[in-house]
């Protein structure tokens, strides 16, 4: 007998906008059963900015707010402050969170401010044809790095958790990542505890998910998969970087 999914009441029943082999959708179905497991699909309120996601509004069911490219976290900030009862999060890719969001992200993080944030790393601009991100590897081709990032020229790829991790305001910090069914089941535990590290009012939370980008990979979706872990894993470690312990 078939197994049956259920939707997550969180999640809305329409199409994604998404290239074939995108993970956008596995992670805004584990957001959808969290929201859904903790009952808070009522008071939560998600903040959008610019990227692929620009519009994840359409998706989920609870309140959406959308930023300017990289400025999520200061949207975030003045929402739950505004709306201190509000469970706030925000959906970002490496490309708004580690570029022009560098800012916003840091100083919400060393405030401790009480939202979650939700970091999508695919190592690359999805939405704009894919140039170098600050996450982009090391020899990694890209449209604007055609023979590969060079150190020496690009830059070393910019690591988040590791950086956040030393702010006295994080609270809880982890890289996941979706390239086989253990690891997804991972990711949800992950986003579980940092939304309910913010209800619990112990500070800033993010979860950094590594994803693919198979049509700016220029691969298809099973051969994303194994590029991400054959060649993201290395660089960027997964684990718990701080919280793991946190009573909540």
């Amino acid at each position: 007998m078939a197994t049956v999914f259920k939707k997550p009441h969180a999640l809305r029943d329409v199409p994604l906008h998404y290239c074939p082999g995108c993970t956008h959708g596995i992670v805004h179905r584990l957001i959808s059963e969290v929201i859904d497991e903790l009952g808070i699909e009522g008071s939560t309120i998600g903040v959008s900015p610019v990227g692929c996601t620009y519009n994840n509004y359409l998706y989920f069911n609870c309140d959406m707010v959308q930023a300017s490219h990289g400025r999520a976290p200061a949207v975030a900030t003045g929402i739950r402050r505004a709306l201190p009862d509000k469970t706030v999060f925000t959906y970002q890719g490496d490309g708004d969170l580690a570029a022009i969001g560098t800012a916003e992200i840091v100083h919400a993080a060393t405030r401790g401010e009480k939202i979650t944030t939700i970091f999508v790393n695919n190592a690359i601009y999805g939405m704009t044809s894919g140039q170098m991100a600050p996450t982009t590897l090391l020899n990694q081709v890209t449209t604007t790095t055609p023979y590969g990032r060079k150190a020496d020229l690009h830059g070393f790829p910019i690591h988040v958790c590791e950086m956040l991790a030393t702010l006295e305001g994080t609270a809880f910090i982890e890289r996941v990542s979706l390239h086989d069914i253990k690891n997804i089941n991972n990711a949800k535990k992950a986003i579980k505890k940092a939304f309910e590290v913010q209800l619990a009012g112990k500070g800033f939370s993010i979860v950094e998910i590594l994803s693919t980008c198979p049509s700016n990979w220029g691969l298809n979706p099973l051969e994303a998969m194994k590029w991400l872990q054959e060649n993201m894993l290395p660089v960027y470690q997964l684990g718990n970087f701080k919280g793991k312990d946190l009573e909540v």
